[in-house]
């Protein structure tokens, strides 16, 4: 790879899903102020994503690929972002507990340089949630687990105690479809194919 590559995200899961397939990004977290408009969850982390990779791609000239991401979660028309505190992460746990929901995350990518080109894309994951008691939503929700994450739950942590199935990609769940990343990454010529 020549290019700079630099992923516009603060979030520890992300830059690890990178480095788990062989990609090693700077971390320059967008601090661009979020602007969303419409209800449809695919529409809006893709609007996102765009906002926070152009507001990176603006501080460089050339020579940097940048990427950024957004993750929302929504169940029954209703978007789930981060809660605020653990009386909304109890109430995000209600609502998802004994359903399925979908975990949409938009990616955009940014070529700086001669080329300028952009891509934006979003990927769908279906979740299907185990019913839980109660004490068990408290239980989690006391952990501290769910507050810096999209619908108050981490499904590689604790939470994975009450995941029924999925079907979709699991990393995309995480916070970033490292599969389709890395293919659009090879088809903009940034990560060439392995030889042996």
């Amino acid at each position: 790879m020549k290019q700079r590559l630099i992923l516009a995200s603060a979030s520890p899961r992300r830059s690890q899903l990178m480095r788990q397939i062989g990609l090693k990004p700077e971390i320059m977290p967008s601090m661009a102020e979020e602007v969303i408009e419409g209800q449809d969850p695919k529409s809006i982390v893709m609007a996102l994503s765009k906002q926070k990779a152009e507001d990176i791609a603006g501080k460089y000239k050339e020579g940097a690929v940048v990427i950024g991401a957004d993750t929302v979660v929504s169940i029954d028309g209703m978007i789930l972002g981060k809660p605020g505190n653990h009386w909304e992460a109890a109430e995000m746990i209600e609502r998802l507990q004994g359903k399925v929901h979908q975990v949409y995350t938009g990616v955009t990518i940014v070529l700086n340089g001669g080329a300028n080109k952009q891509v934006t894309f979003a990927e769908q994951t279906d979740v299907s949630v185990y019913p839980m008691s109660e004490q068990e939503i408290y239980r989690y929700v006391e952990s501290g687990e769910p507050m810096d994450k999209a619908g108050a739950y981490g499904i590689q942590g604790k939470f994975a105690a009450y995941i029924r199935e999925i079907h979709g990609d699991y990393n995309n769940v995480v916070g970033l479809p490292t599969g389709r990343l890395y293919q659009e990454l090879k088809a903009l010529g940034v990560v060439e194919e392995e030889h042996d």
